[in-house]
Parts: structure tokens; C-alpha cells; sequence
């Protein structure tokens, strides 16, 4: 059974799916400057900042990088949280889908 997908929110009503992201960095270094260059001439760069100061990247593990106007830390956190909470109710449903599992066996032997 699967999980659902969980959006994760990067400021002003923009979300990208948390199991996409493979890293969130400071844009502040020569690196991640090119690495917005690069995506941007290949078109792979999208701009979630609103017009707003770039304070974040995100890369996603189809390689577009995403600019965003929220910390990098901030985003970081809801994360972090949100993938929490997905493990949870993955766990959960996993538990659920054994025990049934296991009444399931239970019955067929009293019967």
C-alpha cells in the first residue's frame, strides 16, 4: 500500500513534492550561483520567489532547481517535519495491513 504524497510549502502558495528534494542550499556561493546559471540557460531553473530576494535553492531529483524567497533553515524544518509525519502514517499503515494480515490467518485456522 502506498503513501501519499506529501507538498511541500516554499513560500507565497508555492509547494513541490518533499519526496523530490534532494538537497536545500544557501545561494549565497560561487557554487550555487553557477549552479543557478546553469540551470537557467538549460531551463531547468524555476522561480518561486514572487520577486522577492532568492534566500533559498532547492534541487529536485529530476535536476531543476528551485529559487525561493524562505530561509533555506525554514524549509529545511518543514521538511523534516513533514517527512515525519509521513513516516508515521506509513508505519502505521503498514502496522494496520499486518494485523489484518494476522486476523486474517487466525480466522482461516478456526475455520
Amino acid at each position: 500500500m502506498s503513501c501519499k504524497c506529501r507538498l511541500l510549502n516554499i513560500g507565497f502558495g508555492n509547494s513541490v513534492v518533499a519526496e523530490r528534494v534532494v538537497a536545500i542550499v544557501n545561494p549565497n556561493s560561487a557554487p550555487m550561483k553557477r549552479l543557478r546559471e546553469e540551470a537557467k540557460e538549460s531551463k531547468r531553473l524555476i522561480d518561486a520567489t514572487q520577486g522577492r530576494r532568492t534566500r533559498s535553492i532547492i534541487i529536485t531529483d529530476s535536476n531543476h532547481v528551485i529559487l525561493s524567497a524562505i530561509q533555506a533553515e525554514t524549509i529545511a524544518q518543514r521538511l523534516m517535519s513533514d517527512l515525519l509525519k509521513m513516516h508515521e502514517e506509513c508505519a502505521n499503515i503498514q502496522k494496520g495491513s499486518e494485523e489484518e494480515k494476522g486476523a486474517s490467518k487466525r480466522s482461516k485456522k478456526a475455520a
